[in-house]
C-alpha cells in the first residue's frame, strides 16, 4: 500500500478520535484500581500482554498462513484491547470497571511492546528482509500520538470539564462507530482483488484465534478462582482485539495493506463472537439473580 492522504493523514486521525472519546470515559480511578484487584488485573494483563501473542503465532504456524498475512495476525494480537471492550463487558453484565482498568493499563504497556513484538514477527515469517521494520522510537512516538495522548485529553476534558465531557460522550462514541466502519472497509477494499482468498486463508486463523483467546482466557480465570463476572470480563478483554489500531499499524507504519486484512477480517468476526457472550452473560445473570 503506497502512502496516500488516508493512510498518511486519515487513518491516524480516526485513530486519535476514537481514543479522545474512550478517554472521555476514564478517569485516574481506573488505573489505581490495580491495588484493587490485583490479582484479576495481573491474570487480565497476562492473558493479553504474553498469552495473546503466543496464541497468535501458534496458530499462524499451524494454519501455515503465507508470510504478510501471519505478520498481520500478529501485529492484531500484540494491540491492546479498545473501547469495544468495554462497551461488550458492560452489556454482558461483566465487571465495567476492571475491563476499563485493564484497557486502560494495556493502552500504556503496548505502546512500547508493539514494535519490537511485530519486528521479530517480521524477522522470523519474512526473513529475507524484504518487508519494512518498524523504526522503534518513531513507533513509540506514533503510537503515542494517535492513543495514549489523546486518551490523556479525554481523560483531562472528563476531570476539568465533566459536563462537557459527558455532552460529547455520545456524539464521540457515534463518531467512532463511523471511523471504525470506514477503517475496516476501506482496508477490505484496498484488497478487493484478492479479497476472496484472504478470507479463505485468514479467515479461519481469524477465528481460531478469537475463539481460543476468549477460551482460555475465560478457562485461566476460572482455574485461578476469579468469579464469574471477572472470568467473562477477562475474556472479552483478550478476545476483543483494537483492531482499528492494527489496521493503522499496517496500512500507515508499515505500508503494507495485505498485513491489515487479518485485523479488519477479525473486527468483522469478533462482533458475531461478542454477541453469543453478551447473550451468556445475560444468561447467567438473570439465572444468578432467580437464584437468590
Amino acid at each position: 500500500m503506497q502512502s496516500s492522504v488516508i493512510t498518511e493523514l486519515f487513518l491516524p486521525f480516526s485513530l486519535a478520535v476514537i481514543m479522545f472519546g474512550m478517554g472521555l470515559s476514564l478517569r485516574i480511578e481506573d488505573f489505581k484500581r490495580i491495588l484493587i484487584y490485583p490479582k484479576a488485573v495481573g491474570i487480565g494483563l497476562l492473558n493479553q500482554l504474553i498469552l495473546l501473542p503466543l496464541i497468535a503465532f501458534g496458530i499462524a504456524k499451524a494454519f501455515q498462513l503465507p508470510p504478510e498475512l501471519a505478520v498481520g495476525l500478529m501485529i492484531l494480537a500484540v494491540c491492546p484491547g479498545g473501547a469495544t471492550s468495554n462497551l461488550i463487558t458492560h452489556l454482558a453484565k461483566g465487571d465495567s470497571a476492571l475491563s476499563i482498568t485493564l484497557t486502560a493499563c494495556s493502552s500504556v504497556i503496548t505502546v512500547f511492546t508493539i514494535p519490537f513484538l511485530v519486528n521479530y514477527s517480521i524477522a522470523h515469517f519474512i526473513p529475507g528482509g524484504e518487508a519494512k521494520q518498524l523504526e522503534v522510537v518513531g513507533t513509540v512516538v506514533s503510537v503515542l500520538f494517535i492513543t495514549l495522548i489523546p486518551v490523556a485529553l479525554g481523560m483531562i476534558t472528563l476531570a476539568k470539564a465533566p459536563r462537557l465531557a459527558e455532552k460529547w460522550d455520545q456524539p464521540f462514541r457515534k463518531i467512532s462507530i463511523v471511523f471504525f466502519v470506514v477503517i475496516v472497509g476501506a482496508a477490505i477494499l484496498k484488497e478487493k482483488e484478492n479479497l476472496v482468498q484472504y478470507f479463505i486463508e485468514a479467515g479461519p486463523a481469524s477465528l481460531a484465534l478469537n475463539l481460543s483467546t476468549l477460551a482460555l482466557s475465560f478457562a485461566m480465570a476460572k482455574w485461578t478462582g476469579l468469579p464469574f463476572r471477572q472470568g467473562l470480563t477477562i475474556a472479552i478483554e483478550s478476545g476483543i482485539q483494537n483492531g482499528t489500531l492494527g489496521i493503522t499499524i499496517a496500512a500507515t507504519l508499515l505500508v503494507n495493506s495485505v498485513m491489515s486484512i487479518p485485523s479488519a477480517i477479525y473486527s468483522l468476526l469478533m462482533f458475531g463472537t461478542a454477541a453469543l457472550v453478551i447473550l451468556w452473560g445475560n444468561k447467567v445473570a438473570s439465572a444468578s439473580k432467580a437464584s437468590t
